[in-house]
């Protein structure tokens, strides 16, 4: 494989601190907690076009957000819902815009390029500093069917892009049943992804990144961590 971007090299923002969340939107009930783009890093401010959670050997989570059409890779350390931090804001230099398709053996993610500009390989080994690396074999490798975690299959057909359609979505609680209360509406959302352990919802929107936390999910979760460590 031939690394055309290594972003150890080039990350400009490792050493950022972690801020604390402002938790200015809540259910009547306390369950929901919605973060806004403006109550988070900077860097979650900017709009995405595609993005993925990793979650590495030491029980850490990271969120990859493709940014400015293939141009920059932000990677956000979102283990603790309630302390997002930004571990690398990273320029790319690569064909363009381009997508998450599927996890490779748990240390890598494929991405696909859009308009048939092929194909790449994030390497994840090192999560917090990752690197990517263009793979001339698989030019065009079209759809894609899994051979288990370790394969896949490279249709030989023309891939062809389907451009998420933004759509808005609603944030509602339902503390009072009889009278549901709108929280927030987040506009054009191209992309939504789910953190099962916590129950958080990440969504990418035209303002950037909005983050859904449930305080339930949350607090069973560090009870589960807890009598681990105990």
């Amino acid at each position: 494989m031939r690394t055309i971007a290594s972003l150890a090299l080039t990350a400009i923002a490792c050493c950022i601190p972690a801020l604390p969340l402002r938790a200015e939107l809540h259910s009547q009930s306390k369950e929901l907690i919605v973060m806004e783009p403006h109550d988070l890093p900077e860097q979650a401010q900017t709009p995405g076009n595609s993005f993925f959670l990793h979650a590495d050997s030491a029980g850490n989570t990271y969120l990859y957000v493709e940014q400015q059409q293939g141009a920059r890779l932000t990677v956000f350390d979102v283990t603790d819902s309630a302390r997002i931090r930004v571990v690398t804001s990273t320029p790319l230099n690569v064909p363009g815009a381009f997508d998450f398709v599927r996890p490779l053996d748990g240390d890598a993610e494929l991405i696909r390029f859009r308009d048939e500009k092929g194909v790449a390989v994030l390497d994840l080994h090192k999560a917090k500093l990752p690197s990517l690396h263009m793979v001339p074999a698989l030019v065009d490798p079209g759809q894609t069917v899994s051979l288990g975690e370790t394969g896949f299959l490279g249709v030989d057909e023309p891939y062809s892009y389907v451009r998420a359609v933004p759509r808005d979505f609603q944030v509602v609680d339902t503390s009072s049943p009889m009278s549901p209360a709108l929280l927030t509406t987040v506009k054009q959302v191209k992309h939504r992804v789910v953190k099962d352990d916590t129950g958080t919802t990440f969504l990418l929107g035209i303002d950037g990144l909005t983050i859904i936390r449930r305080m339930s999910v949350e607090n069973e979760h560090k009870t589960v961590l807890d009598e681990q460590r105990n």
